[in-house]
C-alpha cells in the first residue's frame, strides 16, 4: 500500500485537526476499515502522518463527534457503528411542531418505504429473509408482553432496508427510523394489533419475493398510521379552535 498520501497535512487552507481528520478519513478507507477495527494508536498515526500527538488526539475528537470514530478507554480506538452516520442527521428533535413533523415524514415514507419493500422482494437472499422473520417476531412479543417495541420496530425497518443489498438504501434509514419513534411517541397504545398484522403481511411478501404484493402492504401499513396522525392533527385543531 502506497502511504506517502497522508504526509501532505500541511497543503490545504484547513485547521491542522481538520486535515489530519481528512487524512485518517481516507486511511480508513485506504486500509478497509470496518466497523469494530481498530486505529492505529496515536504514536503510529503520528509518525504516519507526520504531525503531533495533540494534533491526533484533537482529529480524533472530530471523528468521534461525527459518529466515525469511537474511543474505548484502556483499549483504544475504533470504527464505529454505521461510520458517518447519525441518529438524528437532519436535527428533527429541534423541531417545535412535533405532530407537523410526523405528518410530513409520513408523507415522505409513504413515497420511500413501500419501493424499498419492492426491492427488497425482489433481492432478498434466504438469510435475508430469516433475518426479518426472526425481528418481526421479536416485535411481536414485544407487543404482546407491553414492552416497548420501538427499538425492535426500527431495526426491523432497518433489515427491509438491507434486502435491498443498495448501499444507498440503508443510509436512509436514520429519517425513516426516527419517524418510527416519533409516530410510536405520539400514539402510544394504538393500532399495536396493525403493527403486527401490518408487518406479517411485509414479510410475507417479501419472502414470497413478490414485489408488486410487498409494495402494496407496506403502503397498506403506512396508510394506517397516516389515518391515525391526521386523527391526531384533526383532535389538536378542534382543541385549539375551541380555545378561541
Amino acid at each position: 500500500m502506497q502511504e506517502n498520501q497522508f504526509q501532505n497535512v500541511t497543503t490545504n487552507n484547513l485547521p491542522l485537526p481538520e486535515r489530519v481528520a481528512e487524512q485518517i478519513s481516507q486511511l480508513i478507507i485506504t486500509r478497509n476499515l470496518k466497523s469494530g477495527d481498530k486505529l492505529p494508536n496515536e504514536f503510529e498515526l503520528g509518525s504516519l502522518l507526520n504531525v503531533g500527538r495533540g494534533s491526533i488526539r484533537e482529529a480524533v475528537k472530530i471523528l468521534v463527534a461525527r459518529n466515525i470514530l469511537v474511543i474505548q478507554r484502556g483499549k483504544g480506538t475504533f470504527i464505529a457503528n454505521n461510520p458517518g452516520q447519525v441518529s438524528d442527521p437532519l436535527g428533527f428533535e429541534f423541531y417545535k411542531d412535533q405532530l407537523k413533523l410526523a405528518k410530513d415524514l409520513l408523507e415522505v415514507r409513504m413515497e420511500i418505504e413501500p419501493w424499498v419493500a419492492q426491492l427488497a422482494a425482489e433481492r432478498a437472499t434466504d438469510e435475508d429473509i430469516a433475518n426479518i422473520k426472526r425481528i418481526c417476531g421479536e416485535v411481536e412479543a414485544d407487543i404482546l408482553e407491553k414492552r416497548d417495541h420501538l427499538p425492535n420496530d426500527n431495526r426491523f425497518h432497518i433489515a427491509i432496508a438491507d434486502c435491498t443489498h443498495n448501499d444507498v438504501v440503508p443510509k436512509l434509514i436514520p429519517v425513516i427510523t426516527y419517524a418510527v419513534g416519533l409516530f410510536g411517541s405520539l400514539n402510544g397504545t394504538k393500532l399495536l394489533a396493525a403493527t403486527i398484522s401490518g408487518h406479517r403481511n411485509i414479510v410475507d411478501a417479501i419472502a414470497a419475493h413478490d414485489p408488486a404484493m410487498a409494495r402494496k402492504t407496506m403502503a397498506e401499513h403506512l396508510e394506517q398510521n397516516r389515518k391515525s396522525i391526521m386523527e391526531a392533527v384533526n383532535t389538536r385543531t378542534d382543541k385549539d379552535e375551541s380555545e378561541k
